[in-house]
């Protein structure tokens, strides 16, 4: 199968945005789309979703077209190009229901991002160039090394996606949304766990979540965020915690990286803020390692740095023995480097794979110590 999608044809291609372009989705991804089209400069002339009689009320789509399906224009259906922001569903299911339904020119919405990446460092929209031989061992040896079908299933889902922007599902392999870095084996270590570091903390949510089912042996969350926007807004959700978890929380305005260094960062991208050049941002990024911390878990979102804070946190790493939870949808490090590289340097630790969108996105690996956790 690894052979099958690597030697395949990829018939897709990065695509240009183009007038007038409708959003199919004004979820989560639809904001982020709209947002990401605006920086741009790229107008947005509809949106369609099921659920346009609320959310025009929302003050985000203020002075936006916004209807529900049945209420798209025909004249928009053969004319314009819809950029689907779903991401729960499988795009061809979509685009097929889509199709019938008269729309011309229906392209998954990070297709359209990946052409503006020299002005937008928004990357999940990656397509995979085949492996030379080299690379085809090393995947083919991080395949092997998952400790269960699932997570091999879930990889070459996931290749099969960047390379031919082909949608290949498994019997029993579900690709599950609710459960992003808690999956069911992450799931009994969490009542042990003293300290919790989240890389990439965003607004907090997975905080919030964590929070909620953490146990009596917390000491601390230690929280990385370099975004002012979403410092600021992380700082609101920590005032919203239970007093006594609050406490617990500390936020660093930090970038974790592979070593100290100055770096152009771009912020102010919603979930896109990244270590960029078309950024005009200058920090000082850190390591892992040199805030001596112990953690007991470690969740790294980092919109591609995730290689480079796992290198600079590995005596952190080796010295604790946390679970890992490592986002590996960002770029071509998600194929093989990142999973071998956690592979390599981490003795007697079980490796997984999980999808938790599609499109080839939500791709999470997990590395949990195989002793159990033994409370202080």
């Amino acid at each position: 199968m690894l052979a099958r999608i690597n030697d395949g044809v990829c018939r897709s291609a990065p695509r240009q945005p183009r007038a007038p372009l409708a959003l199919y989705g004004a979820g989560d991804l639809g904001r982020l789309a709209f947002d990401h089209l605006r920086t741009v400069g790229v107008d947005v002339a509809l949106v369609v979703d099921r659920d346009a009689a609320r959310l025009r009320s929302d003050p985000f789509w203020a002075g936006v077209r916004l209807v529900e399906p049945a209420e798209a224009p025909a004249e928009m259906k053969e004319t314009a190009q819809l950029a689907v922001c779903i991401a729960t569903v499988p795009f061809c299911a979509i685009g097929d229901h889509l199709a019938a339904e008269g729309w011309s020119d229906i392209v998954p919405f990070y297709d359209l991002a990946e052409s503006q990446r020299h002005r937008h460092p928004l990357s999940n929209g990656w397509f995979a160039e085949p492996l030379p031989a080299g690379e085809m061992q090393s995947t083919a040896a991080v395949l092997d090394g998952w400790d269960d079908d699932l997570s091999r299933a879930h990889h070459l889902q996931f290749l099969a996606w960047r390379r031919l922007r082909e949608e290949w599902t498994f019997d029993g392999a579900p690709v599950t949304g609710d459960n992003r870095f808690f999956i069911p084996e992450v799931e009994p270590h969490l009542e042990g766990i003293r300290v919790f570091v989240d890389g990439g903390a965003h607004r907090g949510g997975v905080v919030e979540r964590f929070a909620a089912k953490a146990g009596a042996d917390l000491a601390a969350i230690v929280a990385f965020e370099p975004d002012e926007n979403h410092f600021a807004a992380f700082g609101r959700m920590q005032s919203q915690l239970s007093p006594g978890i609050a406490a617990r929380v500390r936020l660093e305005p930090q970038a974790l990286d592979a070593v100290e260094r100055r770096r152009t960062f771009h912020d102010g991208l919603g979930y896109a803020s990244q270590f960029s050049e078309t950024g005009s941002r200058i920090l000082t990024s850190r390591t892992l390692d040199s805030f001596g911390l112990l953690p007991d878990f470690v969740k790294l979102h980092l919109e591609g740095g995730e290689l480079d804070a796992l290198r600079g946190g590995l005596e952190t790493i080796r010295a604790s023995r946390p679970v890992l939870a490592v986002t590996t949808y960002h770029n071509a490090d998600g194929i093989w480097r990142t999973p071998a590289w956690l592979m390599e340097h981490l003795d007697d630790y079980r490796f997984l794979m999980r999808l938790h969108s599609w499109c080839g996105t939500g791709a999470v690996v997990y590395a949990i110590p195989r002793e159990p956790k033994v409370s202080p």
